[in-house]
Protein backbone atom coordinates (compact mmCIF):
# COMPACT_ATOMS: atom_id res chain seq x y z
CA UNK A 1 0.00 0.00 0.00
CA UNK A 2 1.02 3.36 -0.76
CA UNK A 3 1.98 5.45 2.17
CA UNK A 4 1.13 8.56 0.45
CA UNK A 5 -1.61 7.73 -0.61
CA UNK A 6 -2.96 6.22 2.54
CA UNK A 7 -1.64 10.03 4.22
CA UNK A 8 -3.46 11.86 2.24
CA UNK A 9 -6.50 9.58 2.15
CA UNK A 10 -6.45 10.80 5.84
CA UNK A 11 -7.57 10.16 9.50
CA UNK A 12 -9.93 7.11 8.28
CA UNK A 13 -7.22 4.77 7.61
CA UNK A 14 -5.01 5.93 10.20
CA UNK A 15 -6.88 5.65 13.08
CA UNK A 16 -7.76 1.76 12.44
CA UNK A 17 -4.40 0.77 12.23
CA UNK A 18 -2.42 -0.44 14.97
CA UNK A 19 -0.75 1.62 17.33
CA UNK A 20 2.60 2.59 16.35
CA UNK A 21 2.96 1.51 13.00
CA UNK A 22 4.71 3.15 10.57
CA UNK A 23 1.98 5.00 9.07
CA UNK A 24 0.59 6.06 12.37
CA UNK A 25 4.42 7.17 12.91
CA UNK A 26 4.26 8.82 9.62
CA UNK A 27 1.21 10.63 9.79
CA UNK A 28 2.79 12.14 13.58
CA UNK A 29 5.34 13.36 11.86
CA UNK A 30 3.70 15.06 9.32
CA UNK A 31 1.06 16.38 11.62
CA UNK A 32 3.72 18.13 14.23
CA UNK A 33 3.46 21.45 12.49
CA UNK A 34 -0.47 21.66 13.56
CA UNK A 35 0.69 20.01 17.17
CA UNK A 36 3.05 23.49 17.22
CA UNK A 37 0.30 25.56 16.46
CA UNK A 38 -1.58 27.31 19.91
CA UNK A 39 -5.20 26.84 20.09
CA UNK A 40 -6.17 30.48 18.97
CA UNK A 41 -3.64 29.62 15.79
CA UNK A 42 -4.76 26.53 15.11
CA UNK A 43 -8.89 27.90 14.94
CA UNK A 44 -8.20 30.59 12.84
CA UNK A 45 -6.25 28.46 10.59
CA UNK A 46 -8.71 25.94 10.46
CA UNK A 47 -11.35 28.92 9.68
CA UNK A 48 -9.71 30.56 7.34
CA UNK A 49 -9.28 27.02 5.31
CA UNK A 50 -12.92 26.37 5.48
CA UNK A 51 -13.23 29.40 3.59
CA UNK A 52 -11.15 28.53 0.67
CA UNK A 53 -12.45 24.94 0.69
CA UNK A 54 -15.80 26.54 0.77
CA UNK A 55 -17.67 26.35 -2.80
CA UNK A 56 -16.86 23.03 -4.36
CA UNK A 57 -16.70 19.62 -3.49
CA UNK A 58 -13.02 18.34 -3.43
CA UNK A 59 -10.94 15.10 -4.14
CA UNK A 60 -9.73 13.28 -0.76
CA UNK A 61 -6.47 13.59 -2.23
CA UNK A 62 -6.05 16.88 -2.55
CA UNK A 63 -3.23 18.17 -1.11
CA UNK A 64 -5.10 21.41 1.16
CA UNK A 65 -7.76 18.46 1.98
CA UNK A 66 -4.78 16.51 3.32
CA UNK A 67 -3.42 19.17 4.78
CA UNK A 68 -7.13 20.37 6.50
CA UNK A 69 -7.65 16.76 7.99
CA UNK A 70 -4.20 16.71 9.50
CA UNK A 71 -5.03 20.03 11.60
CA UNK A 72 -8.76 18.58 12.44
CA UNK A 73 -6.92 15.22 13.95
CA UNK A 74 -5.18 17.59 16.18
CA UNK A 75 -8.17 20.06 16.72
CA UNK A 76 -10.69 17.33 17.49
CA UNK A 77 -7.86 15.89 19.85
CA UNK A 78 -7.95 19.53 21.48
CA UNK A 79 -11.66 20.12 21.48
CA UNK A 80 -10.87 23.73 19.86
CA UNK A 81 -14.52 23.74 18.03
CA UNK A 82 -16.66 23.22 21.12
CA UNK A 83 -13.84 26.46 22.75
CA UNK A 84 -15.70 28.60 19.55
CA UNK A 85 -12.07 30.27 19.86
CA UNK A 86 -12.90 30.74 15.98
CA UNK A 87 -15.84 31.38 13.91
CA UNK A 88 -16.74 29.18 11.16
CA UNK A 89 -17.40 30.60 7.69
CA UNK A 90 -21.24 31.73 6.98
CA UNK A 91 -23.01 28.76 5.69
CA UNK A 92 -21.04 26.13 7.71
CA UNK A 93 -23.84 24.11 10.47
CA UNK A 94 -22.26 22.35 13.27
CA UNK A 95 -22.09 18.87 13.03
CA UNK A 96 -24.09 16.83 15.46
CA UNK A 97 -21.08 14.35 15.51
CA UNK A 98 -18.55 16.62 17.55
CA UNK A 99 -19.84 19.97 17.06
CA UNK A 100 -17.02 21.18 14.78
CA UNK A 101 -18.40 22.54 11.13
CA UNK A 102 -19.81 20.10 9.24
CA UNK A 103 -17.67 18.89 6.15
CA UNK A 104 -18.98 15.99 5.18
CA UNK A 105 -17.10 13.17 3.22
CA UNK A 106 -18.59 10.84 0.76
CA UNK A 107 -17.23 7.06 1.29
CA UNK A 108 -17.48 3.95 -0.37
CA UNK A 109 -19.33 2.46 3.44
CA UNK A 110 -21.87 5.59 2.86
CA UNK A 111 -24.52 3.37 2.95
CA UNK A 112 -23.40 1.70 6.56
CA UNK A 113 -21.53 5.19 8.04
CA UNK A 114 -23.73 7.82 6.00
CA UNK A 115 -21.89 11.16 4.88
CA UNK A 116 -18.68 11.10 7.53
CA UNK A 117 -16.94 13.58 9.32
CA UNK A 118 -13.42 15.16 8.36
CA UNK A 119 -13.27 16.35 12.00
CA UNK A 120 -13.57 13.40 14.07
CA UNK A 121 -14.50 10.54 11.38
CA UNK A 122 -18.00 9.54 13.00
CA UNK A 123 -21.38 10.13 11.33
CA UNK A 124 -21.87 13.71 9.89
CA UNK A 125 -25.09 12.69 8.07
CA UNK A 126 -26.83 9.35 8.42
CA UNK A 127 -27.90 7.97 5.12
CA UNK A 128 -31.65 8.46 5.72
CA UNK A 129 -30.62 12.16 6.29
CA UNK A 130 -29.27 12.78 3.03
CA UNK A 131 -31.70 14.52 1.06
CA UNK A 132 -34.12 12.21 -0.23
CA UNK A 133 -33.87 12.72 -4.44
CA UNK A 134 -29.96 11.40 -3.85
CA UNK A 135 -30.60 8.33 -1.34
CA UNK A 136 -31.93 5.89 -4.24
CA UNK A 137 -29.00 6.65 -6.54
CA UNK A 138 -25.90 6.33 -3.77
CA UNK A 139 -28.09 3.40 -2.79
CA UNK A 140 -28.07 2.17 -6.16
CA UNK A 141 -23.83 2.97 -6.45
CA UNK A 142 -23.10 1.45 -3.49
CA UNK A 143 -24.67 -1.52 -3.68
CA UNK A 144 -22.71 -1.82 -7.37
CA UNK A 145 -19.67 -0.99 -5.58
CA UNK A 146 -19.41 -3.00 -2.52
CA UNK A 147 -19.15 -6.72 -4.26
CA UNK A 148 -16.33 -5.12 -6.60
CA UNK A 149 -14.46 -3.86 -3.36
CA UNK A 150 -14.74 -7.18 -1.88
CA UNK A 151 -13.12 -8.88 -4.52
CA UNK A 152 -9.74 -7.75 -2.80
CA UNK A 153 -10.37 -8.77 0.36
CA UNK A 154 -11.10 -12.68 -0.72
CA UNK A 155 -9.34 -15.42 1.08
CA UNK A 156 -7.18 -17.99 -0.28
CA UNK A 157 -9.71 -20.33 -0.45
CA UNK A 158 -12.34 -18.03 -1.82
CA UNK A 159 -9.48 -16.98 -4.50
CA UNK A 160 -9.03 -20.92 -5.30
CA UNK A 161 -12.15 -21.06 -6.66
CA UNK A 162 -11.65 -18.71 -9.54
CA UNK A 163 -9.86 -19.13 -12.67
CA UNK A 164 -7.59 -16.46 -12.49
CA UNK A 165 -8.15 -14.42 -9.23
CA UNK A 166 -5.13 -11.63 -10.76
CA UNK A 167 -7.65 -11.04 -13.64
CA UNK A 168 -10.58 -11.14 -11.43
CA UNK A 169 -8.58 -8.64 -9.20
CA UNK A 170 -7.51 -6.59 -12.42
CA UNK A 171 -11.17 -6.37 -13.50
CA UNK A 172 -12.33 -5.37 -10.25
CA UNK A 173 -9.60 -2.31 -9.88
CA UNK A 174 -10.98 -1.30 -13.68
CA UNK A 175 -14.63 -1.23 -12.40
CA UNK A 176 -13.59 0.43 -9.44
CA UNK A 177 -11.89 2.90 -11.41
CA UNK A 178 -14.93 3.57 -13.77
CA UNK A 179 -18.01 3.28 -10.58
CA UNK A 180 -15.29 6.34 -8.49
CA UNK A 181 -15.51 8.48 -11.62
CA UNK A 182 -18.88 7.84 -12.13
CA UNK A 183 -19.63 9.05 -8.40
CA UNK A 184 -17.58 11.84 -8.78
CA UNK A 185 -19.36 13.09 -12.32
CA UNK A 186 -23.08 12.33 -11.07
CA UNK A 187 -23.20 11.97 -7.50
CA UNK A 188 -21.41 14.82 -5.71
CA UNK A 189 -21.97 17.53 -7.60
CA UNK A 190 -25.67 16.86 -6.77
CA UNK A 191 -24.73 16.14 -3.22
CA UNK A 192 -22.55 19.14 -2.97
CA UNK A 193 -25.02 21.44 -4.10
CA UNK A 194 -26.65 20.99 -0.33
CA UNK A 195 -23.06 21.53 1.64
CA UNK A 196 -21.32 24.91 1.85
CA UNK A 197 -17.77 22.13 1.09
CA UNK A 198 -17.80 18.25 0.32
CA UNK A 199 -15.03 15.54 -0.19
CA UNK A 200 -15.08 12.54 -1.94
CA UNK A 201 -13.15 9.46 -1.45
CA UNK A 202 -11.20 9.41 -5.37
CA UNK A 203 -9.20 6.43 -4.41
CA UNK A 204 -9.38 2.38 -3.54
CA UNK A 205 -6.26 1.46 -1.19
CA UNK A 206 -7.19 -2.50 -1.43
CA UNK A 207 -7.75 -2.69 -4.89
CA UNK A 208 -4.88 -0.56 -5.67
CA UNK A 209 -6.82 2.24 -7.59
CA UNK A 210 -5.11 5.43 -7.28
CA UNK A 211 -6.36 9.42 -7.50
CA UNK A 212 -5.09 9.39 -10.98
CA UNK A 213 -6.62 7.00 -11.86
CA UNK A 214 -10.24 8.54 -11.57
CA UNK A 215 -11.53 10.70 -14.63
CA UNK A 216 -14.09 13.34 -13.53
Amino acid sequence: MNLALCLLNGMFAAMTNPPESPMDRLWNEYSVVFREFDDLTLARWMAQTLGQLQGRSWRMSHPLVGAYRLAAQVAHDREIWPKRLATAPFGYTEAPCCRAPLLPVFTRDILETGLACAHCTGTAVPFEEIPVDLQEPIRNWALEYNPVHEVAHLDEAQQGESEDYEDDFEEAAERAEELLGMAGKRIIPRLAEFYPALVWEDNDECLEVRPEDIET
